[in-house]
């Protein structure tokens, strides 16, 4: 069945251009737009249309809310802005949008078409501007070509590897009357992604299949692409059909069951002492043939492209053929990750695969033995009662309160590797989300406000640090305002301390931005309508905890955290002080 599409009367003098750009955006499926006062005339229609205007404090959030819901809701978002000013504030969260292959589509309300090079306010050249960040830039001159352009810019933000688009749109067309039509018009929704599924080469995936099926030491490493295809479940399958070890990057965390026999947990640039996945460096060292899928072979997942040996054979399975072989010659596997590992799992099936289960057993035992090592690594630093307290105290409290369901937004910096490598996801693809295209700190509040707007039954969590929450606070009122629910626990220490960490290492001192004057945090969210709950003991974490799962109000929980607690980045092993 066709979708519902809503008609005009060209001849009613009401109907604008305004009204053709939110049909449009009605028939993919929109039903909010992330933006201020900006285009007015679309914020003004928009009720007719049943879109919602979700509103921010800053432009700068704008892209980032868009980004968590895509990540959640797999539909394409709408963000607006005004130009100039506004639309540089959309950079950042475009940037990283499109190193993640995360789509949407901006409206920028643009100079109007008499005052084009007229040096007009806040003109500025968008296509300078946002080339680097974006799929495709258009500028849209005529209203009678408006379907064609929406179309056009979802098409893109959706197909292929997704990513953001831009449409400019000059400041007078909204009040364009409305195009004579004729015909029935386009009827396509296309606001969901992936939009176009491709499989890779049937015999590229027998030679993967053949490839699996004789190795000796296989190991998959899974990235963000696989929770964008929605291919956890083809991969939870292939795990257990061909008894492989399955590690993820960052953004892949949550693609496999981390608690499941054969899953390693997070690689990369985190495998240092006291991580999670510190004791499975050997697994990939001897690796004779490495699975990557979805994965961009990007330095903090390779750790500095270090963790693979040099005889080791890559299959790497991507849709974005131009990734596949950046790094690591590979058998070459460019399509969808969910059609392609339905594919290959149907040819494993076919396939002799006696090997990789006389393998299994003595997987599993080694893994298990990982864990048990780990957890004894660890125990006193998850239980210590220590003030200030430890990060990995609060990390085990919080995953204690865990459902399936939930959803962690961790920030950039220490926050991402605190909760990689001390919460465990039991469940096939449960989400976490991290800024980790352009790892900005401040990124991932806004990015949870999305997220909960996206899975608004679900519980959310936020974890930050003091040093990123500050480059967004500001968007407590925007939650409250929004009646947007979840918990946020900031990791309060004073110190940006990763920076702290990098500079002593590299440097011998670091520099006077790194320390901070005392924020209360708690006192801050109060005065924006939220709960604020100011923890200095760790046994004050629980029931803190319930307390912001019992409420009806955001809830933010301050916690006085150790300043001197280095996460397990294998880079500063042995060159800061750890304590046990």
């Amino acid at each position: 069945m066709a979708p519902e599409t809503e008609t005009y009367d060209s001849g009613r003098s009401n109907r604008t251009a305004a009204h053709v750009i939110l049909a449009a955006l009605k028939r993919h499926g929109v039903d909010k737009m992330f933006g201020q006062s900006i285009p007015s005339q679309l914020y003004l229609a928009a009720p007719e249309f049943g879109i919602r205007q979700v509103s921010f404090r800053t432009e700068k959030a704008g892209p980032m809310m868009a980004d968590g819901f895509a990540r959640i809701s797999n539909r394409v978002p709408v963000v607006t802005s005004i130009s100039g000013p506004g639309a540089a504030l959309l950079v950042p969260g475009l940037g990283e949008a499109f190193k993640t292959s995360i789509p949407m589509v901006v409206l920028i309300q643009d100079t109007p078409r008499p005052h084009t090079d007229r040096n007009h306010a806040q003109d500025l050249d968008h296509f300078d501007l946002l080339r680097a960040v974006t799929k495709m830039v258009r500028r849209v001159g005529r209203a009678d070509r408006i379907d064609d352009y929406i179309d056009m810019a979802f098409t893109t933000a959706a197909g292929g590897r997704p990513g953001p688009v831009a449409l400019l749109l000059p400041g007078d067309l909204f009040n364009d009357p409305a195009p004579t039509t004729t015909g029935a018009g386009r009827i396509a929704s296309l606001g969901r992604f992936p939009l176009d599924r491709v499989m890779a080469d049937p015999s590229a995936i027998a030679r993967a299949a053949e490839l699996i099926a004789g190795a000796e030491n296989p190991v998959i490493v899974a990235g963000g692409g696989v929770h964008v295809s929605q291919a956890q479940n083809e991969l939870a399958r292939l795990q257990d059909l061909a008894s492989l070890p399955v590690a993820t990057t960052m953004m892949g965390k949550g693609v496999v069951d981390e608690v499941h026999p054969l899953s390693v947990g997070v690689v990369g640039y985190v495998m240092g002492r006291q991580a999670a996945s510190h004791g499975y460096r050997a697994i990939l060292e001897r690796a004779d043939l490495v699975f990557l899928i979805g994965n961009r072979t990007n330095q903090n997942g390779t750790d500095n492209w270090s963790i693979f040996p040099r005889g080791a054979r890559f299959i790497h399975l991507d849709i974005d053929g131009q990734e596949v072989g950046r790094n690591y010659e590979a058998e070459r596997l460019v399509g969808d990750a969910r059609l392609t590992l339905q594919a290959l799992n149907g040819a494993l099936e076919n396939r002799d695969l006696s090997r990789r289960d006389a393998a299994r057993a003595g997987l599993v035992q080694e893994i298990e033995a990982g864990r048990k090592s780990f957890a004894i690594e660890v125990a006193g630093l998850v239980g210590s009662d220590a003030a200030p307290i430890r990060p990995e105290r609060v990390m085990a409290e919080l995953e204690s309160r865990m459902t399936p369901e939930s959803i962690l937004v961790a920030d950039a910096s220490y926050a991402t590797i605190w909760a990689a490598n001390y919460v465990r996801f039991a469940r096939v693809g449960q989400r976490f989300i991290s800024p980790r295209g352009l790892a900005g700190i401040g990124w991932g509040f806004p990015m949870a406000l999305g997220a909960k707007l996206a899975a608004p039954d679900a519980p959310v969590w936020f974890l930050g640090g003091d040093g990123g929450f500050a480059h967004s606070w500001g968007e407590l009122e925007t939650a409250r305002r929004e009646g947007i629910k979840l918990g946020a626990i900031i990791l309060n220490n004073q110190v940006l301390g990763y920076q702290k960490d990098a500079e002593d290492i590299g440097f011998g001192a670091h520099s006077t931005a790194c320390h901070f004057e005392p924020v209360d945090h708690a006192a801050i969210a109060r005065a924006c309508g939220w709960q604020g709950i100011r923890v200095e003991a760790a046994d004050e974490i629980a029931p803190a905890l319930a307390k912001a799962e019992e409420a009806s109000v955001p809830t933010l929980i301050d916690v006085i955290s150790d300043p001197n607690a280095p996460a397990p980045i294998t880079a500063f092993d042995g060159k800061l002080q750890v304590q046990t």
